[in-house]
């Protein structure tokens, strides 16, 4: 379906007029913790196949895996638990790898596949992440898997940017040749396969830079610095965050940085987001977004001591449900004025956002920018709660496909990382983010004792939820 997919597209490009041959290099991102399985005797197929076909009929019976496990796959809590226990526990396998097991990532996918069906293991020359096939597909060849993007897989040593032999060993035999050695994510890959000089008339000279996953393109569309923090506010919030000295925990990932091998990049992600907003608005502030600004408005920052966590679903960071509210001496009430209850979510959502950043190393600068998007970042109101919370200014950015624009992104870099110049250098003419709204004078000392009781109350939350204040 993949590749049918790829035809698909790359047709429409030549019917539509589009000129290949002005393409000087081209790279890509792949939906993160999918796999790819080819069967012995792919790679002979791929180098050779022919310009007249498609290339779904010609790679149609590659594939020992029919049906690639993808990031919504949680069939593999058995895997998870024996990768930690064979590494020396949760806590050791993030130090290694940057996260803890997760049912969803890459190793713990093979180690499922390898118990149950070994004979198919075994059939396998080659596994690729979806972003490494994809790139496969134009270079002709099994391409390597970048570090980034690898280190999405509970098997990279993210320090040392190798595989780890101890995750390998536990997850299946023989799986390091079936992986290939994982390259820098700038790497320049080779020349694009004849396939598609001849097929679309791409230029002998275009370059295949290493694809990587999609949230990593992502932070390089949106053109994350060292110290920024990119913030979508969506039906889920997420957190881009760039790091130079990590600390893995047991929440969060932390991946090697794609245009940076020297740093890193952090992911967090919290369920209770735009949901969450929008069924406070609802209750609250007769459904209107106007009324909910003028709500937030009228209350002071800190909301006089009151705080909340606004959990409709189980929460991923931290790990609990439900609606618990505190008033200014930490003891539970049943529910706030109105108002008050507008401003408790909205500050709690982003202390919580920032207390987790910083369990994994980030550090607030005098330099950081906090670059915003998603439906929530066209909120003003909002968006100076989130300012106060981290005292520092919000940018906003309208790059609706950042995974997309920063695959071009690295294409152009690649072609001159090895020279030592930055992706900043190569993207400075891009369009700049917004600057919306700058942090509240005095907020810093005001946030200060607030983050600390926040953090601590989230620890009675997570380990006393029955005796918490539940509503509808």
């Amino acid at each position: 379906m993949w590749v049918k997919a790829l035809d698909m597209i790359l047709e429409k490009m030549k019917s539509s007029g589009f000129n290949f041959s002005q393409v000087r290099a081209l790279s890509g991102a792949g939906q993160q913790h999918g796999s790819v399985y080819w069967k012995k005797g792919s790679a002979e197929i791929l180098k050779n196949a022919s310009s007249e076909l498609p290339l779904h009929h010609t790679l149609k019976d590659c594939f020992s895996v029919g049906n690639s496990p993808i990031w919504m796959d949680s069939s593999t809590a058995s895997q998870c638990s024996s990768l930690e226990k064979a590494v020396g526990g949760a806590q050791h396998l993030a130090n290694i790898t940057g996260s803890r097991a997760y049912e969803r990532f890459t190793g713990n996918q093979i180690a499922k596949i390898y118990s149950q069906n070994p004979e198919v293991y075994m059939q396998t020359e080659r596994i690729s992440l979806v972003s490494s096939f994809a790139a496969s597909l134009f270079l002709g060849a099994y391409a390597p898997i970048d570090y980034s993007d690898g280190s999405g897989m509970n098997l990279l040593k993210i320090c040392e940017k190798v595989w780890s032999a101890s995750c390998l060993d536990a997850c299946a035999p023989a799986l390091a040749e079936k992986l290939g050695c994982p390259v820098p994510s700038h790497s320049v890959l080779g020349p694009i396969s004849p396939y598609y000089i001849k097929h679309y008339g791409f230029s002998p000279d275009c370059k295949i830079v290493a694809f990587t996953g999609d949230n990593p393109a992502s932070l390089a569309g949106m053109r994350l610095q060292e110290g920024d923090i990119a913030i979508s506010l969506g039906t889920s919030d997420t957190l881009f965050l760039w790091i130079q000295e990590p600390t893995p925990a047991l929440e969060g990932h932390i991946l090697c940085n794609p245009v940076d091998s020297q740093a890193y990049m952090a992911l967090l992600c919290f369920k209770n987001g735009s949901l969450m907003r929008e069924r406070i608005r609802d209750d609250c502030a007769s459904g209107s977004w106007d009324e909910f600004s003028k709500a937030l408005t009228s209350t002071v920052a800190g909301n006089n001591g009151n705080l909340g966590f606004y959990f409709d679903v189980m929460e991923i960071t931290p790990e609990a449900v439900g609606i618990h509210r505190f008033n200014r001496d930490n003891q539970k009430v049943s529910d706030f004025p109105k108002e008050v209850e507008i401003r408790a979510l909205i500050e709690g959502q982003f202390m919580a956002k920032r207390i987790h950043a910083e369990k994994l190393g980030y550090k607030v600068m005098p330099r950081t920018r906090i670059l915003a998007t998603g439906g929530a970042s066209h909120n003003k109101k909002i968006l100076q709660v989130l300012s106060d919370v981290f005292n520092a200014p919000v940018y906003t950015i309208d790059t609706a496909n950042s995974a997309c624009l920063g695959s071009a992104y690295r294409a152009i870099h690649g072609l001159v990382a090895e020279t030592g110049v930055s992706l900043a250098d190569v993207v400075k003419l891009a369009p700049e983010p917004r600057l919306a709204v700058t942090p509240t004078t005095g907020v810093e000392e005001l946030y200060r004792p607030l983050l600390k009781r926040y953090a601590e109350l989230e620890q009675k939350v997570i380990y006393n939820p029955t005796s918490s204040c539940l509503a509808k």
